[in-house]
């Protein structure tokens, strides 16, 4: 028997937001207008998808636990890593994906 997935909804971090504007900055800076707003769109979809299909993507290998809650969303270089509770999800950050393995585990620490 199928188990159904329920559409949860989704709330942002204050880092993640913080790390967003920062990757945009870099973006612009060094690639230009056209790729920092392509980026950017490509981020906001990824979240838009995330209610329906939070299941679909990989736990982090980073940050294990028996039921799964940490999972994160490969997006080009960069990672956005996001908990599953029993009522919403949370999305608590996005970084570079060749980030150190202290950095990873720090994000644990996010509080919304």
């Amino acid at each position: 028997m199928e188990e159904e997935i329920t559409r949860k909804p989704y709330v942002v971090s204050g880092v993640f937001r913080a790390s967003r504007k920062h990757i945009y900055a870099y973006t612009l800076e060094t690639f230009g207008y056209f790729q920092a707003e392509r980026y950017l769109q490509q981020i906001m979809q990824l979240l838009g998808t995330l209610p329906y299909f939070y299941t679909v993507y990989p736990e982090c290998r980073y940050l294990a636990t028996k039921n799964r809650t940490y999972r994160n969303i490969i997006l080009d270089a960069h990672l956005i890593i996001y908990r599953i509770t029993d009522v919403r999800i949370k999305v608590l950050d996005i970084i570079h994906s060749a980030s150190g393995i202290r950095k990873i585990r720090a994000i644990r620490n996010i509080q919304l």
